[in-house]
């Protein structure tokens, strides 16, 4: 029998520490890709769940004014149509979540009228009601349902994202203009339009950051509402919907 040299048995003990560290290395490899993928995984879920949650509220909001800009459609159809559009996106939301159900078609019913009642709700308490928290004044509470309905949605929307917002102004008879010492503007927004209501409101901006009253200017022009700063007479951020022509 041919003896075993002490050099083949180190190479031998050589060759098992290898394997061992290559298993390790292996091992450590898939444990860090594993991590790597979490990790992705978070990071992706901490973006898409706030863009998910603002989606329906943009939809339901960039439709109303799309339709009623472009299209000269009233405002109470043109909100109606918003929020439909937002009851359906949130109907795919909920598919996509249970898409492996079996009985779809109550699941349709169910997340159709469950969606349906929860937006309506939120739009009628958006049309019908304005917290004293951000009203300037008594006077701005009692004219709040003389605006535009797809403005006080947008305004009760707003306020879900920014509890501090303040509405300086609504409804503006001439006799202000002349009390500011500034000619009457015919054709201000915060008068009555023709078709019953005022299509401007004014925002405090004073008090507040700048970035702040940055993002909320920038926010609400995309959905589509024309933004003017004023900082003469009294620093504010001026919101309206022009009527369509």
């Amino acid at each position: 029998m041919e003896k075993v040299s002490q050099k083949d048995i180190d190479w031998l003990l050589n060759l098992n520490q290898d394997q061992i560290n290559d298993r390790s290395s292996a091992s450590g490899s898939v444990k860090e890709k594993k991590n790597r993928s979490l990790l992705s995984k978070i990071l992706l879920w901490v973006f898409l769940i706030p863009v998910l949650v603002f989606l329906p509220f943009f939809i339901l909001i960039r439709t109303s004014v799309y339709l009623n800009l472009n299209y000269s459609l009233g405002g109470w159809t043109s909100l109606s149509c918003g929020i439909l559009a937002a009851i359906i996106l949130l109907t795919i939301y909920l598919f996509l979540l249970f898409r492996r159900t079996k009985n779809k078609k109550r699941l349709l019913k169910f997340s159709f009228y469950g969606f349906g009642s929860l937006v309506v709700t939120f739009c009628l308490y958006g049309v019908m009601y304005l917290s004293s928290v951000h009203a300037k004044s008594d006077q701005v509470q009692r004219v709040y349902r003389s605006l535009h309905p797809v403005l006080r949605v947008a305004v009760a929307t707003t306020t879900l994202a920014d509890g501090d917002l303040v509405i300086t102004d609504i409804k503006r008879p001439p006799e202000d203009y002349s009390a500011m010492g500034l000619p009457i503007n015919q054709s201000s927004l915060h008068f009555t339009q023709e078709n019953g209501y005022v299509h401007a409101i004014d925002l405090r901006t004073i008090g507040r950051s700048e970035f702040r009253n940055l993002l909320l200017q920038q926010s609400l022009e995309i959905l589509g509402f024309g933004t003017i700063r004023h900082v003469g007479t009294a620093d504010h951020l001026h919101i309206s919907l022009p009527p369509p022509e």
